[in-house]
């Protein structure tokens, strides 16, 4: 089994990353939610090899590689097959919301979601003359629980057309229960709703709990469902623009597919085959990254909440997003942004980019090498005790 160097630091400043490209040469950044690791090394001999056969025409997104690929990844690690002709190309989960919010609402129809939520759940639908609707998961016990009254309240207003479930959850980290989610399929049936499922983070969960493909919970809810998921945070490949979306209801199928005709929507032959390369010949990177991710953030956990005055955090149940509780700071958001960014020289993600909820709170991305985080935290350190 090949072994992969996670703790490899990567130059990425001066090229073309957005992450490291945005801020000055003396801040680090940790916001914006790809990795600082290389993919996998089958991945790059893959697209070298590609490369170098050198004719670079229109590729075929209906390509049965792709098909394959994550029909044996979601059969390998989540014990669930699909039909392979349920799966189908999308450039990228956010593209798949854009799409199905263009297939499956109106004008003036409303998309809920859960908040605090990922902001593209937000200005998707706005963006296409929809309400963004978010029912606020309250915080029970230092845990984000849903309000089941307040989700169906919303479900049921006439305007509620669609449901869009992020799960693993960002930013909280919550990875959903079998019960939570056959709740929420079950309020969905009632109100007719038809069910988008973001499951991007899928392959970080962490011991203790187990992600469902939410259309294997029943067969009536895969009819009403369609299935994001990319390999593009697993392998830090989003830039390659490979996606699949599982739909297994024809009718639904069909209508996505034909709004991504109309956009003009087209795959690449190297994001094909890092997708299919990745899902095929690299289960063993991800079995060694978990154990990586969650010592990053178990030390970056401690850390905070034994070190840092007015911060703190939890370990999440899934992904490399720490989510940072800093209301006892005091500090109004724009205050807090600027303590991040200029007093410890660190670019986060600024909590009210997620919503109301997210008052008071910053994201810290810890898909890094476990130097990077030692010194984050020493720079988060130094600015709260004055240095």
């Amino acid at each position: 089994m090949p072994v992969h160097d996670f703790d490899r630091i990567i130059d990425r400043r001066g090229g073309d990353s957005v992450k490291w490209n945005s801020y000055p040469a003396d801040v680090l950044p940790m916001w914006v939610a790809d990795s600082d690791f290389t993919a996998p090394e089958p991945v790059i001999r893959a697209m070298e090899e590609r490369v170098r056969h050198g004719a670079f025409g229109y590729s075929d997104s209906r390509n049965e590689s792709l098909k394959r690929a994550v029909e044996h990844w979601l059969s390998s690690r989540f014990s669930w097959q699909p039909d392979k002709d349920w799966i189908v190309f999308s450039p990228s989960v956010v593209v798949s919301l854009a799409l199905s919010v263009r297939s499956f609402t109106r004008p003036g129809d409303a998309v809920l979601f859960l908040t605090p939520s990922y902001p593209p759940f937000f200005s998707i639908p706005r963006a296409h003359g929809r309400e963004s609707l978010g029912s606020s998961m309250p915080v029970r016990n230092g845990r984000y629980e849903i309000d089941f009254a307040d989700l169906e309240e919303k479900m049921a207003r006439p305007a509620t057309r669609m449901f869009v479930l992020c799960n693993p959850h960002n930013p909280t980290g919550r990875v959903f229960s079998q019960e939570e989610l056959c709740r929420i399929g079950e309020l969905c049936l009632k109100h007719g709703l038809v069910i988008v499922s973001d499951e991007i983070h899928c392959d970080y969960v962490f011991p203790g709990r187990r992600h469902l493909p939410f259309p294997s919970l029943a067969p009536e809810l895969a009819e009403r469902c369609l299935m994001a998921i990319n390999p593009s945070k697993t392998f830090n490949i989003a830039d390659l623009h490979a996606s699949a979306v599982i739909c297994p209801n024809k009718e639904l199928r069909e209508r996505f597919s034909s709004a991504a005709a109309a956009m003009a929507l087209h795959s690449s032959a190297l994001g094909i085959l890092a997708l299919s390369t990745a899902y095929m010949e690299c289960a063993w990177y991800v079995d060694q990254l978990l154990p990586y991710l969650k010592r990053n953030l178990d030390l970056a956990a401690s850390h905070i909440n034994e070190r840092i005055p007015g911060i703190k955090t939890r370990v999440p149940e899934a992904s490399y997003l720490l989510w940072l509780d800093c209301r006892e700071m005091g500090l109004p958001q724009a205050e807090l942004k600027r303590f991040f960014l200029e007093k410890a020289k660190l670019a986060l993600n600024s909590g009210t980019d997620f919503g109301v909820e997210g008052e008071g709170f910053m994201r810290l991305n810890l898909a890094c090498p476990i130097a990077t985080v030692h010194e984050a935290l020493g720079r988060l350190e130094r600015a709260a005790n004055g240095g």
